[in-house]
């Protein structure tokens, strides 16, 4: 009869083993994927980290692979999830063409754009830099960029208006913005 019953214990442990080991499996691969989706959080440390840098002489757009500091108009610089190096971009136009792309648009951390209202259209200041999700921008100006129309970028909804009053153009926040209005805009 003992012997019947160590056989009996070891068919059951037999048959329970596979069951543990799948169970110990799954809950390792959960700790592992909750260990890695923590690591690519947004963490006010890396967000704080991801600031507009000073565009050098020489320096190549991402989109169109101009020389950035060649061209007048306001620029563009952004930072996407997992990359330390921002992209940067000779004009807003070329910025939004990019961040709007359905292919990159869910990756974008942080966006930068000058603020045109305090600095000159020529030569912009690389200190006037702002959040490009709180700007507002004139689209349809007289005014060119690098490769023709581009989006005039203001911290704040007057001086927007005032430029488009001097310069033609229509007001639009961040949030109206999409790769249709840009693609419309033309080169």
């Amino acid at each position: 009869m003992s012997l019947f019953i160590n056989t009996a214990q070891t068919i059951n442990a037999a048959r329970t083993a596979p069951k543990m080991i799948r169970t110990a499996g799954l809950i390792i691969c959960v700790l592992l994927s909750l260990i890695v989706t923590g690591c690519n959080e947004d963490t006010p440390e890396t967000l704080a980290a991801q600031q507009a840098i000073a565009i050098e002489t020489g320096e190549e757009c991402h989109l169109c692979g101009m020389i950035i500091t060649n061209f007048p108009g306001p620029k563009g610089q952004l930072y996407e999830r997992g990359q330390e190096q921002n992209k940067r971009f000779c004009s807003t136009r070329d910025m939004f063409a990019y961040l709007l792309d359905p292919e990159h648009q869910h990756n974008i951390q942080q966006a930068f754009v000058h603020n045109m209202a305090v600095s000159p259209w020529d030569h912009p200041d690389e200190e006037t830099y702002i959040d490009a999700r709180q700007a507002w921008y004139v689209v349809g100006s007289s005014l060119k960029g690098a490769m023709g129309p581009t989006l005039a970028s203001f911290a704040d909804q007057p001086s927007a208006q005032k430029f488009a009053e001097l310069n033609g153009g229509k007001l639009y926040q961040f949030s109206d913005l999409n790769l249709e209005l840009i693609s419309s805009m033309g080169f």
